[in-house]
């Protein structure tokens, strides 16, 4: 038995450097999420919440092959058999999607092979989403009788259009990572041998920059792609978020560095 087949499936959290690493670990079945899955990526979230050494997140997919390629289909027959089961495994789900958009730092995602279903709406909520140039994506509810959240429908809507939307839907169809670019769901996608190195630039980028900033930038942008009517306390929050990058010793740092041409040494306060 391959060393892959003894792989327990599990979502598993590192932190090092300034960059929490969180990896889908169930590479015999494409990383597929089981129910137990969503719960641990939802907790590791909470646990990045509470690390203010944190600048930045990557999720990735163990193997090689695969990000994610949606559900655990196995468990469906005993955890999505009833109504109440399909709502249960569904909100847990969006549990753990919520706590990605909602986590204060940059998340990235590093797509990797595989992204289908449910990988394409992991990725989604993302900030940042890179692939190489191997990967595959598809929205395959309709080849398997799956229905899909409005949460879910709403955030590709946000990111490639309604009428990319439909099209990914209605037809089922696998598309590459240039179309995938194309279709502004990536930022970027990279050679296969280029993917880790081009991926690693980038966290430690963020890593490095000045932490309150990106913060209010992210709650900023959060608020703009929910789409709703900015109400006085959000925007009060946005510009508490502003105010505090000025009074800032990283503000005073970036200065003196900017004038001192040095790189800037932030500490998030």
């Amino acid at each position: 038995m391959s060393s892959e087949e003894n792989t327990m499936p599990q979502v598993a959290l590192t932190i090092e450097n300034g960059i929490a690493r969180i990896l889908i670990d169930h590479p015999e079945r494409h990383n597929a999420m089981t129910f137990g899955m969503w719960q641990q990526l939802a907790q590791h979230f909470e646990t990045i919440a509470q690390a203010p050494e944190v600048r930045v997140v990557v999720l990735s997919g163990a193997g090689g092959r695969a990000f994610v390629s949606g559900a655990d289909i196995s468990e469906f027959e005993h955890l999505r058999d009833s109504a109440e089961q399909v709502q249960r495994y569904e909100d847990t789900a969006q549990l753990a999607l919520n706590a990605i958009a909602a986590c204060e730092r940059p998340v990235i995602a590093a797509i990797e092979g595989i992204c289908m279903g449910g990988g394409l709406g992991l990725a989604g909520a993302a900030d940042l989403r890179y692939a190489n140039r191997s990967a595959r994506f598809r929205m395959p509810a309709a080849r398997l009788g799956v229905g899909y959240s409005l949460h879910g429908v709403q955030r590709l809507v946000q990111l490639i259009g309604q009428a990319n939307t439909a099209d990914i839907f209605y037809t089922a169809r696998i598309f590459d990572a240039p179309e995938a670019l194309r279709l502004n769901f990536i930022h970027a996608f990279h050679e296969d041998g280029e993917f880790h190195a081009a991926i690693e630039r980038v966290a430690a980028t963020i890593a490095g920059n000045a932490p309150l900033p990106i913060r209010a930038a992210k709650l900023a942008l959060r608020t703009l792609s929910a789409g709703h009517a900015i109400d006085a306390a959000t925007a009060h929050a946005i510009e508490h978020a502003v105010q505090a990058c000025f009074d800032s010793a990283d503000y005073r740092e970036g200065r003196s560095a900017f004038l001192e041409k040095r790189p800037p040494a932030f500490k998030g306060h």
